[in-house]
Protein backbone atom coordinates (compact mmCIF):
# COMPACT_ATOMS: atom_id res chain seq x y z
CA UNK A 1 0.00 0.00 0.00
CA UNK A 2 1.52 3.30 -1.16
CA UNK A 3 0.76 5.65 1.73
CA UNK A 4 2.86 8.61 0.63
CA UNK A 5 2.05 12.29 0.01
CA UNK A 6 2.77 11.74 -3.68
CA UNK A 7 0.19 8.94 -3.85
CA UNK A 8 -2.38 11.07 -2.00
CA UNK A 9 -1.86 13.94 -4.44
CA UNK A 10 -2.06 11.62 -7.45
CA UNK A 11 -5.35 10.17 -6.22
CA UNK A 12 -6.66 13.68 -5.58
CA UNK A 13 -5.69 14.71 -9.12
CA UNK A 14 -7.42 11.66 -10.59
CA UNK A 15 -10.61 12.28 -8.63
CA UNK A 16 -10.62 15.99 -9.51
CA UNK A 17 -10.11 15.22 -13.22
CA UNK A 18 -12.85 12.59 -13.16
CA UNK A 19 -15.47 14.33 -11.01
CA UNK A 20 -14.72 18.07 -11.24
CA UNK A 21 -13.06 18.64 -14.60
CA UNK A 22 -11.89 22.03 -15.84
CA UNK A 23 -13.50 25.42 -15.51
CA UNK A 24 -12.18 28.72 -16.84
CA UNK A 25 -13.58 30.91 -14.07
CA UNK A 26 -12.23 28.75 -11.27
CA UNK A 27 -8.85 28.15 -12.89
CA UNK A 28 -8.46 31.86 -13.61
CA UNK A 29 -9.18 32.61 -9.93
CA UNK A 30 -6.40 30.26 -8.86
CA UNK A 31 -3.96 31.67 -11.42
CA UNK A 32 -4.74 35.26 -10.42
CA UNK A 33 -4.29 34.36 -6.78
CA UNK A 34 -0.89 32.81 -7.44
CA UNK A 35 0.22 35.70 -9.65
CA UNK A 36 -0.51 37.97 -6.70
CA UNK A 37 1.57 35.73 -4.40
CA UNK A 38 -1.38 35.06 -2.11
CA UNK A 39 -0.94 32.07 0.21
CA UNK A 40 -1.74 28.67 -1.28
CA UNK A 41 -4.45 27.92 1.29
CA UNK A 42 -7.63 27.82 -0.77
CA UNK A 43 -9.78 24.69 -0.71
CA UNK A 44 -8.92 21.93 -3.17
CA UNK A 45 -11.08 21.41 -6.29
CA UNK A 46 -12.69 18.37 -4.65
CA UNK A 47 -13.47 20.35 -1.50
CA UNK A 48 -14.81 23.22 -3.59
CA UNK A 49 -17.15 20.83 -5.37
CA UNK A 50 -18.18 19.39 -1.99
CA UNK A 51 -19.12 22.89 -0.75
CA UNK A 52 -21.07 23.44 -3.96
CA UNK A 53 -23.00 20.21 -3.49
CA UNK A 54 -23.65 20.81 0.21
CA UNK A 55 -25.11 24.22 -0.56
CA UNK A 56 -27.35 22.68 -3.21
CA UNK A 57 -28.35 19.71 -1.05
CA UNK A 58 -29.25 21.98 1.86
CA UNK A 59 -31.23 24.31 -0.38
CA UNK A 60 -29.28 27.29 0.98
CA UNK A 61 -29.97 30.67 -0.56
CA UNK A 62 -28.10 32.85 1.93
CA UNK A 63 -24.48 31.93 2.62
CA UNK A 64 -21.95 33.47 5.00
CA UNK A 65 -18.28 32.83 4.28
CA UNK A 66 -15.60 33.84 6.77
CA UNK A 67 -12.32 34.04 4.85
CA UNK A 68 -12.51 35.01 1.17
CA UNK A 69 -8.90 34.89 -0.07
CA UNK A 70 -9.08 34.81 -3.90
CA UNK A 71 -12.79 33.85 -3.92
CA UNK A 72 -12.19 30.32 -5.22
CA UNK A 73 -14.57 28.76 -2.69
CA UNK A 74 -16.86 31.79 -3.02
CA UNK A 75 -17.33 31.10 -6.72
CA UNK A 76 -18.20 27.47 -6.06
CA UNK A 77 -20.88 28.48 -3.54
CA UNK A 78 -22.16 31.44 -5.56
CA UNK A 79 -22.92 29.10 -8.42
CA UNK A 80 -24.74 26.78 -6.02
CA UNK A 81 -27.07 29.42 -4.54
CA UNK A 82 -28.34 30.35 -7.99
CA UNK A 83 -29.27 33.75 -9.43
CA UNK A 84 -31.64 34.55 -6.56
CA UNK A 85 -29.14 33.60 -3.84
CA UNK A 86 -26.73 35.79 -1.92
CA UNK A 87 -23.31 35.32 -0.35
CA UNK A 88 -21.73 37.56 2.26
CA UNK A 89 -18.00 36.91 2.42
CA UNK A 90 -15.57 38.50 4.87
CA UNK A 91 -11.97 39.35 3.96
CA UNK A 92 -9.61 41.16 6.32
CA UNK A 93 -7.19 42.57 3.74
CA UNK A 94 -8.38 45.20 1.21
CA UNK A 95 -5.82 44.24 -1.46
CA UNK A 96 -6.92 40.60 -1.27
CA UNK A 97 -10.57 41.65 -1.42
CA UNK A 98 -9.80 43.54 -4.64
CA UNK A 99 -8.36 40.38 -6.23
CA UNK A 100 -11.37 38.39 -5.05
CA UNK A 101 -13.69 40.95 -6.64
CA UNK A 102 -11.85 40.64 -9.96
CA UNK A 103 -12.24 36.86 -9.83
CA UNK A 104 -15.95 37.09 -9.01
CA UNK A 105 -16.45 39.46 -11.94
CA UNK A 106 -14.56 37.13 -14.27
CA UNK A 107 -16.65 34.14 -13.10
CA UNK A 108 -19.86 36.14 -13.71
CA UNK A 109 -21.21 35.71 -10.17
CA UNK A 110 -20.36 39.12 -8.69
CA UNK A 111 -24.00 40.18 -8.47
CA UNK A 112 -24.61 37.36 -5.97
CA UNK A 113 -21.72 38.22 -3.66
CA UNK A 114 -20.98 41.05 -1.24
CA UNK A 115 -17.43 41.28 0.11
CA UNK A 116 -17.22 42.79 3.59
CA UNK A 117 -13.73 44.11 4.27
CA UNK A 118 -12.42 43.86 7.83
CA UNK A 119 -11.61 41.37 10.54
CA UNK A 120 -14.32 38.86 11.28
CA UNK A 121 -14.50 40.03 14.89
CA UNK A 122 -15.39 43.51 13.64
CA UNK A 123 -17.65 42.63 10.71
CA UNK A 124 -19.75 39.84 12.23
CA UNK A 125 -21.45 42.03 14.88
CA UNK A 126 -22.73 44.27 12.05
CA UNK A 127 -24.66 41.32 10.58
CA UNK A 128 -26.68 40.46 13.68
CA UNK A 129 -29.87 42.11 12.42
CA UNK A 130 -29.63 40.61 8.93
CA UNK A 131 -31.88 37.84 7.64
CA UNK A 132 -30.59 34.49 8.96
CA UNK A 133 -28.02 32.63 6.91
CA UNK A 134 -28.73 29.10 5.67
CA UNK A 135 -25.11 28.02 5.32
CA UNK A 136 -21.89 29.20 6.99
CA UNK A 137 -18.38 28.33 5.79
CA UNK A 138 -15.57 29.08 8.25
CA UNK A 139 -12.10 29.17 6.68
CA UNK A 140 -10.14 32.01 8.27
CA UNK A 141 -7.68 32.35 11.16
CA UNK A 142 -8.01 29.21 13.27
CA UNK A 143 -7.32 31.09 16.48
CA UNK A 144 -10.76 32.77 16.15
CA UNK A 145 -12.75 29.64 15.28
CA UNK A 146 -14.80 29.66 18.49
CA UNK A 147 -15.77 33.29 17.91
CA UNK A 148 -16.81 32.43 14.36
CA UNK A 149 -18.83 29.44 15.54
CA UNK A 150 -20.62 31.57 18.11
CA UNK A 151 -21.62 34.03 15.40
CA UNK A 152 -22.59 31.21 13.05
CA UNK A 153 -25.13 30.12 15.65
CA UNK A 154 -26.30 33.68 16.26
CA UNK A 155 -26.57 34.57 12.57
CA UNK A 156 -28.07 31.26 11.48
CA UNK A 157 -31.31 29.43 12.32
CA UNK A 158 -32.39 25.93 13.18
CA UNK A 159 -31.20 23.83 10.26
CA UNK A 160 -28.36 26.11 9.16
CA UNK A 161 -25.35 24.09 7.95
CA UNK A 162 -21.96 25.10 9.35
CA UNK A 163 -18.66 23.96 7.82
CA UNK A 164 -15.30 24.43 9.55
CA UNK A 165 -12.32 23.78 7.29
CA UNK A 166 -8.78 22.61 8.14
CA UNK A 167 -9.52 20.68 11.31
CA UNK A 168 -6.99 17.89 10.68
CA UNK A 169 -3.79 19.91 11.21
CA UNK A 170 -1.58 16.98 10.11
CA UNK A 171 -2.94 14.92 13.03
CA UNK A 172 -1.79 17.44 15.65
CA UNK A 173 -5.35 17.84 16.92
CA UNK A 174 -4.72 14.86 19.22
CA UNK A 175 -1.91 16.76 20.96
CA UNK A 176 -3.44 18.48 23.98
CA UNK A 177 -0.04 19.99 24.82
CA UNK A 178 0.49 21.64 21.44
CA UNK A 179 1.75 25.22 21.52
CA UNK A 180 0.71 25.85 17.91
CA UNK A 181 -1.98 28.55 18.04
CA UNK A 182 -3.77 27.07 15.02
CA UNK A 183 -3.94 23.64 16.66
CA UNK A 184 -5.13 25.20 19.91
CA UNK A 185 -7.83 27.15 18.05
CA UNK A 186 -8.90 24.08 16.11
CA UNK A 187 -9.15 21.93 19.23
CA UNK A 188 -11.20 24.64 20.93
CA UNK A 189 -13.58 24.72 17.95
CA UNK A 190 -13.98 20.94 17.97
CA UNK A 191 -14.59 20.98 21.72
CA UNK A 192 -17.24 23.67 21.19
CA UNK A 193 -18.95 21.68 18.44
CA UNK A 194 -19.03 18.66 20.73
CA UNK A 195 -20.30 20.43 23.85
CA UNK A 196 -22.33 23.46 22.75
CA UNK A 197 -26.02 22.51 22.63
CA UNK A 198 -26.56 24.80 19.63
CA UNK A 199 -24.68 22.39 17.34
CA UNK A 200 -24.92 18.78 16.21
CA UNK A 201 -21.65 17.95 14.48
CA UNK A 202 -19.27 15.41 13.03
CA UNK A 203 -15.92 15.59 11.25
CA UNK A 204 -13.84 13.63 8.78
CA UNK A 205 -10.15 13.46 7.94
CA UNK A 206 -8.81 13.96 4.43
CA UNK A 207 -5.57 13.27 2.60
CA UNK A 208 -4.69 14.68 -0.79
CA UNK A 209 -3.57 17.89 -2.44
CA UNK A 210 -3.68 19.73 0.90
CA UNK A 211 -1.89 17.03 2.87
CA UNK A 212 -3.45 15.45 5.98
CA UNK A 213 -6.37 17.60 6.99
CA UNK A 214 -10.09 17.42 7.60
CA UNK A 215 -13.44 19.18 7.80
CA UNK A 216 -16.12 19.51 10.46
CA UNK A 217 -19.80 19.61 9.46
CA UNK A 218 -22.50 20.80 11.83
CA UNK A 219 -26.14 21.78 11.83
CA UNK A 220 -27.67 24.35 14.14
CA UNK A 221 -30.35 22.62 16.23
Amino acid sequence: MNLTPHAFEAADAYLAETLVGHDDGLEHALARQRDAALPDIEVSPLSGKLLHLLVRISGARRVLEIGTLGAYSTIWMARAVGPDGHITTIEAEPHIAAIAQENLDRADVAERVEIKIGRGADVLPTLVDAEPYDFVFIDADKESNTLYLDYAARLGRSGTVVIVDNIGREGEIVNADSTDSMVIGTRAALDMLGSDARFDATAFQTVGLKGWDGTAIAVIV
